[in-house]
């Protein structure tokens, strides 16, 4: 039964004045996304999304989770797009950067934004909120801060929950915040959202996307492989039918 079934059956209930009757076969029509949001809810699978932007650039995401515990997921179920940043030897909020994510180029490479090409306005973003998100280091100043790409990041078994390694420490940048900056932080406080995402649906709707565009550009490179040999055998052709028609001229011409 679906939600308009559910709501007509229920006006009809209260049109003979008899209090609705649902049964559980009543709810299978709801939007199976609200069950899976209140689980999530109920698990206390929370996530903070930020907006950060430059002068010369688009809005860019940011995120980060409630506790270590989100971390977790968070690690798991990263993009390859993402950028994490941490407090340097401290304990601090993990977070995250989402880099804008082109197009593809060349079937299997990928133009995008590399971790150099993230504006300068940003990366303080995002230094500054996991500053701020350190239980020590947002009482510090000249506190240093890492970011690397989330592909870089190494969980292992015997880590604890939210500790984290490196698969390539050259990858590993450093930047410093001197001092706390209230404005930065206050303006993204006012972009904070609340969310209970599933992340792991997320992730595979990016990756499905990502095999959508690839089997797309590679059947574009057939068809056009296609129409160049079609070009090339109507040109052979043409050169056939030429040479031909010429020798046929000379032979008439020497008879």
């Amino acid at each position: 039964m679906t939600l308009p079934d559910v709501r007509r059956k229920c006006a009809e209930e209260f049109r003979g004045r008899r209090p609705p009757r649902f049964r559980y076969l009543d709810l299978q029509g709801l939007s199976a996304a609200v069950r899976r949001w209140s689980r999530r809810a109920a698990a206390g699978i929370m996530v903070f999304y930020f907006t950060s932007s430059s002068v010369n650039s688009s809005a860019y995401t940011i995120y980060m989770g409630k506790d270590k515990y989100e971390n977790e997921d968070l690690i798991k179920y990263g993009w390859p797009e993402d950028i994490w940043f941490h407090v340097d030897k401290l304990s601090s909020a993990h977070v995250y950067l989402r880099l804008h994510k082109w197009t593809i180029w060349f079937i299997l490479m990928f133009q995008g934004e590399k971790i150099e090409d993230i504006p300068k306005e940003v990366l303080m973003d995002c230094a500054h909120l996991v500053k701020a998100n350190s239980i020590q280091g947002c009482k510090m100043n000249n506190v240093n801060v890492v970011y690397t790409p989330w592909s870089n990041l190494k969980k292992t078994a015997d880590m604890d929950v939210g500790q984290i390694g490196f698969h390539r420490q050259k990858d590993v940048k450093i930047v410093t915040v001197e001092k706390k900056v209230n404005e930065i932080l206050n303006r993204l406080e006012k972009t904070k959202m609340e969310r209970f995402p599933d992340l792991e649906a997320e992730k595979e709707c990016r990756d499905r996307e990502e095999r959508n565009e690839k089997k797309a550009q590679i059947q574009e490179m057939k068809r056009k492989e296609k129409e160049e040999m079609k070009k090339k055998r109507e040109m052979d052709e043409l050169r056939y039918v030429g040479v031909k028609a010429l020798t046929l001229t000379l032979e008439s011409l020497h008879c």
